[in-house]
């Protein structure tokens, strides 16, 4: 979701905002101290631009300048992470033959297709699935159904086809996704999938157990999922419903990679609400997204913001930078936004999106057993080889030695002592 740099951008939110200047939305965290001329006050003295830049020797009283400093450069580079954003919606930068080119790349795709062969191994070393498993997880309402059904629908090709993912139309009256469930993408294939999962609950600890057991069991199509603190009531009427339905699929995939979805309304609320309600909603989503057993190596979740065709570009683009910096990861990169629309900028993201996700997927596919034990094998046939030679070198030597060592024979001068046998 990277983009060509601009200075303004217009709207292409449900509300027409005409041009917005880049720095409207950045006017209110800019300290007096940064939009008063080219020189600057700081204490008692005056810094002139190059020092502000830090290529100055000055030193502020009480260390005022070096907070000054950082946040000069914490500011610079949220604007810059700002524009490269705001570059992201400009729908000139999409064009049709690139956009069927990056379809046809995942269409064509297949398990293992984008390993990269690194650090002495081969495609044959690593255990590639039979399909790629993607599992999509978030809070309550935050679009994983929607997010499937639009995905299906780009890469059908067929817009007239109805919605395979139930969605909760009133998210606090519907029971939502209890149920995991399996969406081979395209309908038919076998290269890859989408389990939609059941919404967090509001204690990252019992979505951490959860979690740890699809990612170090796997995940089943079908297979119901309850929480510890789930009341009788819905226990009894989700083993209602399981029980007239099929039974899970006897299938265990592995899960490959992670998809974080938010609903960009609800993370916007909070950002602008700092009442208790909302700091708890992004402590959950921080504390879930942080977990360990959702990342692979280094490599954390992708994140996809939703809803976001009930914003404006600005405030879309603030989302992003803002869940840039509190999960860690580049938002014009790792953050893409697919809104509930089908124009060209959202289905360039959305197969940025898979693109991204089917890559990292390839890239930490676990190794098979023998070739992590190739080289401590390889190790241990030398030394055996190596303890042999010398074994067979020292027997060799001894015997040889004893074969130079002459039997001793007993020699008797019979004259000289033939007096005794005289006498």
């Amino acid at each position: 979701m990277g983009g060509e740099v601009v200075d303004s951008v217009v709207s292409g939110g449900s509300s027409s905002e005409g041009e917005v200047p880049l720095d409207e939305s950045f006017a209110s965290q800019v300290p007096t101290l940064f939009r008063d001329g080219l020189s600057r006050k700081v204490g008692s003295k005056t810094v002139k631009e190059d020092d502000v830049l830090g290529l100055g020797d000055f030193e502020g009283e009480d260390g005022v300048f070096s907070s000054a400093l950082e946040s000069e450069v914490n500011l610079r580079r949220r604007s810059s992470t700002h524009r490269e954003v705001l570059g992201s919606y400009d729908d000139s930068r999409v064009h049709i033959e690139s956009l069927g080119h990056a379809k046809s790349k995942i269409l064509s795709y297949y398990p293992g297709a984008w390993i990269e062969e690194v650090g002495g191994t081969k495609s044959f070393d690593y255990k590639v699935p039979q399909t790629t498993s993607l599992i999509l997880i978030g809070p309550r309402g935050s679009g994983k159904s929607s997010l499937v059904n639009r995905i299906s629908k780009l890469l059908d090709d067929d817009k007239f086809a109805s919605e395979r993912a139930q969605v909760s139309y009133n998210s606090s009256a519907g029971d939502g996704t209890y149920f995991l469930q399996e969406y081979m993408i395209p309908r038919g294939s076998t290269s890859f999938c989408l389990y939609d999962t059941r919404s967090l609950s509001t204690d990252p600890s019992e979505d951490s157990k959860i979690i740890k057991r699809w990612m170090t069991k796997g995940v089943r199509h079908g297979e119901l999922v309850i929480r510890e603190s789930d009341d009788w009531s819905l226990r009894k009427r989700m083993r209602c419903k399981a029980r007239w339905s099929c039974h899970p699929s006897s299938v265990i995939r592995r899960v490959n990679f992670v998809i974080f979805v938010v609903n960009s309304i609800t993370v916007l609320t909070s950002m602008d609400n700092n009442h208790d309600g909302q700091s708890q909603y992004m402590q959950l989503i921080a504390d879930t997204y942080n977990c360990p057993y959702l990342s692979f190596k280094d490599d954390k979740p992708a994140v996809v913001v939703t809803h976001g065709d009930l914003l404006s570009v600005p405030d879309r683009a603030r989302v992003r930078v803002y869940l840039g910096e509190l999960f860690g990861i580049p938002p014009a990169k790792q953050i893409f936004d697919i809104p509930d629309n089908s124009n060209l900028v959202t289905q360039n993201t959305i197969v940025d999106m898979l693109r991204y996700s089917l890559e990292h997927a390839d890239r930490n596919l676990p190794r098979k057993t023998w070739v992590s034990k190739r080289v401590w094998r390889v190790q241990v046939s030398a030394c055996v080889y190596l303890a042999l030679i010398v074994g067979i070198a020292i027997i060799a030597a001894c015997m040889k030695r004893t074969h130079r060592v002459p039997k001793s024979k007993i020699h008797i001068d019979w004259p000289k002592i033939r007096h005794m046998w005289l006498e």
